[in-house]
């Protein structure tokens, strides 16, 4: 891999991490028009997911202050259940992620069927936000983390976004925006970091700082960074069905490429 092509892959893993567009469905779309094959480079893979969560961690800097100094008054306030209803979130993922991770790895092998396919579905989620009106302001619950929870381990699915597709339940769930947007990027956090950790405590990655995955990560941590600004501001605004446009025709153009 280039410096070139590793500054390509990571303004596309930090900007579509956050838009509702499917990182893994562009990354997939990026290895292909590109000529990378990342299942060799577990490192920049790694470099390039943990970034994008380093700039979730920057954008809610004062939230997660918050989160942890009421954490640790060992107290069952607001923001001790806060964290338990994010670990509750990671659950489905975190049990799917282990017990079949050979079967989900084998999904990023250039699938463009898969992709294309789930890129149609993101768009009709995020369709149905503005055509199916609930009412808002009803506070996450634990039932709702895990709801949500689920829809985020269905987007493990190349093409599927994580982020259409848990704002997308938390909005058909009746939940506030600005609310469903914080959990649904403070939530990702914890899977990513957890296969992270896994992933470098069972030698899978070697540790190896090239020039290519400091490029990734540093264009990987910029785009995440705006990206999810951005997102906060259409979410509020509820404009969530040019995305699913966007997707619709990506995900044609990706299955006239199969």
């Amino acid at each position: 891999m280039t410096i070139f092509q590793a500054i390509v892959v990571g303004i596309v893993q930090g900007l579509t991490e956050f838009l509702p567009v499917s990182s893994s469905g562009h990354i997939e779309l990026s290895k292909a028009i590109l000529g990378v094959h990342l299942e060799d480079n577990l490192e920049f893979s790694i470099a390039v997911h943990v970034a994008t969560v380093l700039s979730t961690l920057l954008v809610f800097r004062k939230e997660i202050v918050e989160l942890i100094a009421g954490l640790f008054r060992f107290e069952n306030n607001q923001q001790t259940q806060y964290v338990f209803k994010l670990l509750v979130s990671a659950i489905p993922v975190g049990v799917v992620g282990v017990l079949f991770k050979d079967e989900i790895e084998s999904l990023f092998e250039g699938n463009l069927i898969v992709v294309g396919v789930m890129l149609l579905v993101t768009s009709a989620l995020l369709a149905l936000t503005r055509l199916i009106k609930r009412p808002i302001a009803k506070p996450i619950t634990y039932i709702d983390s895990i709801i949500i929870g689920i829809s985020q381990t269905f987007a493990i699915l190349p093409g599927l976004s994580r982020s259409g597709a848990t704002i997308s339940t938390g909005l058909l769930l009746g939940k506030d925006r600005d609310e469903t947007a914080r959990f649904s990027f403070l939530m990702v956090i914890i899977p990513v970091l957890g296969a992270a950790f896994i992933d470098i405590v069972k030698g899978d990655a070697v540790n190896v700082l090239t020039a290519p995955v400091i490029a990734g990560f540093i264009a990987a941590f910029v785009s995440g960074f705006l990206a999810c600004s951005f997102m906060l501001r259409i979410v509020r605004k509820g404009n969530l069905y040019w995305f699913a446009i966007y997707c619709a025709l990506v995900g044609v153009i990706a299955l006239m490429f199969v």
